[in-house]
């Protein structure tokens, strides 16, 4: 508890967001002036921003306020203290960070998988057709850090394709990859199959059979001293209930 009430001050400075919106398992009673605090994958900006509204709109006075980041990141922060309600992260071992320090209050629930493909500005000038293409002399490639889910996804998919890399360089998290490509710094990137969707025109997705062998699984949890374990329970049942599961699977993520 001691280190929690610590971290109050800190997570103030982190990078989080409100949202506004009905849900799974979530009750009307009004809680005025109570706020969620859900710390989310960044691939799951989007569709859980989505869900944040519902939440809310079932929950009147409620607001849920989201942090996302890189898995890593939001598992240290975690571990350090930081109030959380909810963890949501794109793989089990940056999840295991968590439950290992005791930081979960019960097991973590998958409930999603996440692929990868190469994302290329729309207009393909490194002509990359194949993750063989990514080792052309001077192609300039992108890639998340190993220690980030999408990152350790990365290699283990390029390993299996038999092709070496040397990226230009490694972002903390996939959105940061994706801007890169986006506007054009990079030629190539790797990200999560749901970022380049969620990107419109600004890239285009490229498949290679590799990722098979280095889909992510997505865990839930709700965290341990949570400030408010009702409401964390209420959202993490809307993320794998029915709404949440199909909003998944519009946002491009495959649902078990």
């Amino acid at each position: 508890m001691f280190k929690r009430v610590l971290a109050a001050v800190s997570v103030l400075l982190l990078a989080v967001s409100g949202c506004g919106g009905v849900g799974d398992g979530a009750s009307s009673g009004t809680r005025g002036g109570e706020t969620l605090t859900v710390f989310a994958a960044a691939s799951l900006t989007e569709v859980f921003t989505e869900l944040g509204k519902a939440f809310e709109g079932a929950h009147p006075g409620v607001r849920v306020r989201f942090n996302f980041a890189g898995s890593s990141t939001l598992a240290r922060q975690i571990t350090q203290g930081a109030p959380v309600d909810v963890f949501a992260a794109a793989s089990p071992a940056t999840m295991a960070t968590v439950t290992d320090a005791g930081d979960a209050a019960g097991q973590p629930r998958v409930f999603t998988r996440n692929r990868l493909v190469i994302a290329v500005p729309k207009d393909d000038p490194g002509a990359v057709e194949s993750a063989g293409d990514l080792s052309k002399a001077g192609l300039k490639v992108v890639l998340c850090a190993v220690q980030v889910p999408c990152g350790a996804a990365a290699e283990k998919a390029l390993d299996a394709a038999g092709v070496e890399v040397e990226p230009v360089s490694r972002e903390q998290d996939v959105k940061a990859v994706l801007t890169k490509v986006g506007i054009g710094e990079a030629d190539a990137g790797i990200v999560y199959r749901t970022d380049a969707q969620a990107a419109g025109d600004k890239v285009k997705g490229i498949g290679f059979p590799e990722v098979a062998q280095a889909l992510n699984d997505y865990p839930i949890v709700e965290v341990a001293e949570a400030p408010h374990p009702a409401l964390a329970k209420e959202f993490i049942q809307l993320v794998v209930g029915a709404q949440g599961r199909a909003a998944l699977s519009r946002a491009g993520f495959e649902v078990p």
